[in-house]
């Protein structure tokens, strides 16, 4: 199993996440609504108001817009793996117009069809991301089919309508990790001052730095659990000229260092 990230202009994204020891995050923020389907291990999800187990086998349907707690914990032989899928924007708000009456998903919920049938229309949904030959109709078609699932498990997904000025300045930043951005670049493209960018993070309790340090060390998460990049590499994508200032900050971020979220830890008696 190798982890890779698969990315499909008005489908969606997808992504196989490995990981060689368990670890804690704290406070991730989900900006996208997303499904996960735990294949090896168990993973324990804390929200604001909750919190839950998805064993192997399991699915979960998340909202975005949230910071939620997740620990991955390997099974008694081998790796956790799971794998995530995201929909494109514009297939939730259809599905959302198509459906009001179905129950909005606030936190998260657990997939309650385990089904073959089930498992087939994850397969397919996987492929129509992964593969760009498959018509664009009909990828979507099939992503949309999982929408129809989690319905039917008693809930869908919502995008968000207001958005604060922090998840504002977090989808800007993440459209170029990598690029050294400024106060007065932000502000301007919010067309408001300096002063005003600042006074308006500090009502929502946080401050432009925490923003771009925590969007950054995010996506560096991400791409650390999904895909077998450098961590060198990693750190230039997301802005940080060496591996060492990377991951102090890293470090500071989420308590351990880069290389531990691939290392694999030996046991003790071999």
């Amino acid at each position: 199993m190798e982890p890779r990230i698969a990315i499909r202009q008005g489908v969606g994204i997808t992504a196989r996440i490995v990981q060689q020891q368990e670890l804690e995050f704290k406070r991730l923020f989900v900006e996208q609504p997303v499904l996960i389907v735990v294949e090896q291990g168990i993973k324990a999800l804390r929200w604001s108001s909750g919190e839950c187990l998805i064993r192997s086998g399991e699915a979960i349907a998340i909202a975005g817009g949230q910071s939620v707690d997740i620990s991955n914990r390997l099974p008694e032989d081998g790796s956790y793996c799971a794998r995530w899928l995201v929909w494109d924007s514009t297939l939730i708000a259809a599905y959302s117009q198509m459906h009001p009456q179905q129950t909005v998903i606030r936190h998260a919920m657990p997939i309650t069809y385990s089904s073959a049938e089930f498992s087939t229309a994850y397969q397919r949904a996987l492929q129509a991301v992964e593969d760009a030959t498959i018509p664009l109709d009909i990828a979507r078609h099939r992503i949309c089919e999982l929408l129809l699932w989690i319905g039917m498990s008693g809930g869908r997904f919502e995008q968000t309508r207001t958005l604060t000025l922090s998840v504002k300045i977090r989808r800007l930043v993440g459209q170029d990790l990598a690029r050294e951005w400024s106060a007065p670049d932000i502000a301007s493209e919010f067309a408001m001052s300096e002063a005003t960018l600042r006074r308006k993070l500090a009502d929502e309790g946080t401050t432009l730095t925490e923003i771009l340090v925590d969007a950054r060390m995010s996506f560096a998460l991400k791409l650390l659990q999904s895909t077998a990049l450098p961590v060198s590499q990693v750190a230039l994508d997301v802005g940080y000229q060496t591996p060492s200032q990377f991951a102090v900050r890293f470090r500071h971020r989420f308590g351990f260092t880069p290389t531990a979220v691939r290392r694999r830890v030996l046991n003790a008696s071999s």
